[in-house]
């Protein structure tokens, strides 16, 4: 099971971890953190030395009832981030965060190596096009409506038959316009209750059915510090518990904010799987 990714071929038959990076005032962990390019570059080399396979760069906090951001605004935002990262990191891997055609044409185009969206092409009818047109592995994640609307989309006939028809619908999209690289995120978080989420995780192996890499992320989420009644700062063991089962149910990456932990999880998983 591999990507490509500017003409490297990354093996997803070994787990990788995916660290993030949020260039946002107002990401619901590290909001406002990384203020100047020099604490961008300390924390992206943080995370390549920890092991990070993947920088998930994201200049668009997709929180519940985040605020809208001019496509103008996100790409003010993330254009300077990427060109920094591939002058001081020409090896990186960057994934870009992002719901926009627009913003991923002019990132790829910049030096990133895959998009990630939180929406899977259906808050940019020209997605799926421009994905198509670059050649880059596309990450497409189950959501409903939009990062505001999100919280109030959480009825479902059955919720994991329900992600699997939806990733079955897009990725067919997907293939009719030649898109071949694709890995699905079932969106913990993301027009999900708190119980929900716990499902999905519960029966994540039945998503295997669909026959892609599945990326997990759950890095530090809600559904972590409210089942622990602490706060996002506090969910680091809960975050490594969780992507633990998530590694056993079949996850191929590990997308978090903290990198070395996640790491730890695979070898350790790995070590499991030699006896």
């Amino acid at each position: 099971m591999t990507i490509n990714c500017k003409g490297q071929l990354i093996d997803l038959s070994t787990p990788k971890v995916m660290g993030v990076l949020n260039v946002t005032p107002d990401s619901f962990f590290d909001g406002g953190v990384h203020k100047n390019i020099n604490d961008v570059l300390k924390h992206v080399e943080h995370m390549l030395n920890a092991g990070a396979t993947f920088i998930d760069i994201g200049a668009y906090s997709s929180r519940p009832n985040a605020d809208d951001v001019s496509e103008t605004e996100e790409l003010k935002r993330i254009i300077p981030i990427v060109n920094a990262v591939i002058k001081h990191f020409p090896e990186a891997l960057i994934s870009i965060d992002t719901f926009r055609s627009r913003i991923a044409k002019e990132t790829i185009n910049a030096g990133a190596a895959l998009i990630n969206d939180i929406s899977a092409g259906a808050l940019d009818e020209n997605m799926l096009k421009t994905i198509a047109q670059l050649h880059v592995p596309y990450i497409m994640m189950h959501m409903r409506g939009t990062p505001k609307t999100m919280q109030t989309l959480t009825t479902y006939d059955d919720l994991v038959k329900d992600v699997i028809y939806y990733f079955s619908k897009r990725i067919a999209n997907a293939h009719q316009l030649g898109i071949k690289d694709i890995i699905i995120d079932p969106g913990f978080g993301f027009a999900k209750t708190l119980d929900q989420n716990y499902k999905l995780l519960n029966n994540l192996e039945l998503l295997n059915i669909i026959d892609k890499p599945i990326l997990a992320g759950v890095s530090r989420k809600s559904m972590i510090y409210k089942k622990l009644n602490t706060t996002a700062q506090h969910a680091l063991n809960g975050t490594t518990v969780l992507n633990t089962i998530a590694l056993q149910k079949g996850a191929k990456i590990l997308r978090v904010h903290d990198v070395k932990e996640a790491k730890d999880c695979i070898t350790l998983i790995n070590a499991l799987g030699e006896h």
